[in-house]
């Protein structure tokens, strides 16, 4: 056999099993890369290029390193998963470098970390003081964690006393055009609703490459074409407006009716129908 086939069946049979061998380390190998996982991903890559192309070498010698390569590192992580010393041992822990907006020379000494590399770090997150920051961890993949000072940290709905609905997963209705019936029924929605909708937009199911249907039911459509402009969902919009008329309208009747007992019963239902409307304005603004 030429060693070019030879090489190519050895390749070929290294990449599946360490295809299968990665499948079964799981999805931290390439989300989390911890010291301990780099050394082995490079040990792995180096055993690999070496039995795939040296055809001199024993290919089942070569396969059984690698199996030992990632055995060893799959039993500690189900040992450490139960053992915090172990996992500390394997994976690191994280050292506080920033603490009450005053840098901790020390511990960036410990982890041989520069003041440089620690002013990009809080660049990257659009920090450029570090008297902004109440704390920050170097984590054991090499992530700085930062929390703010309390009245340097973003605004939210909740430091206004404001209740917003709960958002739900956005769900792709159509893609390529194809019309996608699980998601849609994820969705809550009938094909029936969905052609209602692009009818009103006047677009052929063809012509739409994605489509989704988002918290609030509404459904945003993107197109093949890009020189098409589509119309904004409307809905919430118009029934909010159709509220603030309805409110302006009984407070018009209070003022002009002569009968007090109209009067009254205007008033007071134009005070619920605003706190109605405030109660669900976030809910029906676009």
């Amino acid at each position: 056999m030429p060693d070019w086939i030879h090489i190519v069946i050895r390749a070929f049979s290294t990449l599946v099993i360490l295809f299968a061998l990665t499948r079964v380390l799981g999805k931290k190998q390439i989300s989390q890369l911890t010291f301990f996982e780099y050394v082995i991903g490079i040990t792995l890559g180096d055993l690999a290029g070496a039995i795939s192309t040296d055809v001199e070498t024993n290919y089942s010698h070569g396969i059984i390193a690698i199996l030992v390569w990632c055995i060893v590192p799959f039993g500690l992580e189900l040992l450490a998963m139960k053992s915090k010393t172990l996992r500390n041992l394997i994976e690191g822990k994280g050292r506080v470098v920033i603490k009450d907006g005053k840098v901790l020379e020390d511990n960036l000494k410990k982890e041989r970390y520069t003041g440089d590399e620690l002013m990009e770090q809080l660049r990257t997150k659009n920090i450029f003081r570090v008297a902004d920051v109440e704390f920050a961890m170097l984590e054991p993949s090499g992530d700085l964690s930062v929390l703010l000072k309390s009245d340097l940290q973003p605004l939210t709905p909740k430091h206004l006393d404001m209740k917003l609905p709960i958002e739900k997963p956005t769900h792709a209705v159509i893609l390529d055009g194809v019309i996608q019936l699980e998601p849609l029924a994820a969705a809550g929605k009938s094909k029936g609703w969905l052609m209602t909708e692009l009818n009103k937009m006047g677009i052929p199911v063809e012509n739409v490459f994605l489509a989704q249907v988002d918290t609030h039911g509404d459904l945003t459509v993107d197109l093949f074409d890009d020189n098409v402009q589509v119309p904004e969902p409307t809905q919430r919009p118009m029934l909010l407006a159709t509220l603030k008329k309805c409110e302006a309208d009984l407070e018009l009747f209070a003022m002009t009716t002569k009968d007090t007992e109209a009067k009254l019963m205007y008033e007071a239902s134009s005070a619920r129908l605003t706190e109605v409307i405030q109660s669900v304005k976030v809910l029906l603004k676009a």
